[in-house]
């Protein structure tokens, strides 16, 4: 496989992860009052974006393969408790 067939197999993985970090930043801001705790919508974006692709990854090696549903559902139950952890969700 040419290097340029690996980047965009890896942008693909990838991508999934981005959107729902980002989706998750945004709906956090949105949804749920500014606490003390509060990043910038960036570095909640980054943090949730690297829980979402250990997520992936952890994933991808137990089962052997990508795509499935289990490994979606792992990816956003990541991404939402790292946002939840940033937002100091236990404080409420």
């Amino acid at each position: 496989m040419a290097p340029i067939d690996v980047l965009i197999h890896l942008l693909n993985f990838l991508a999934p992860a981005l959107g729902v970090a980002l989706l998750l930043a945004l709906f956090a801001r949105l949804f749920v009052r500014n606490r003390a705790g509060a990043r910038s919508l960036w570095t909640q974006t980054a943090v949730n974006f690297v829980a979402c692709a250990v997520a992936l990854g952890l994933s991808l090696w137990f089962f052997g393969r990508d795509g499935k549903m289990a490994s979606y559902a792992a990816m956003l139950l990541c991404g939402a408790s790292s946002q939840w952890l940033m937002q100091q969700g236990w404080k409420a």
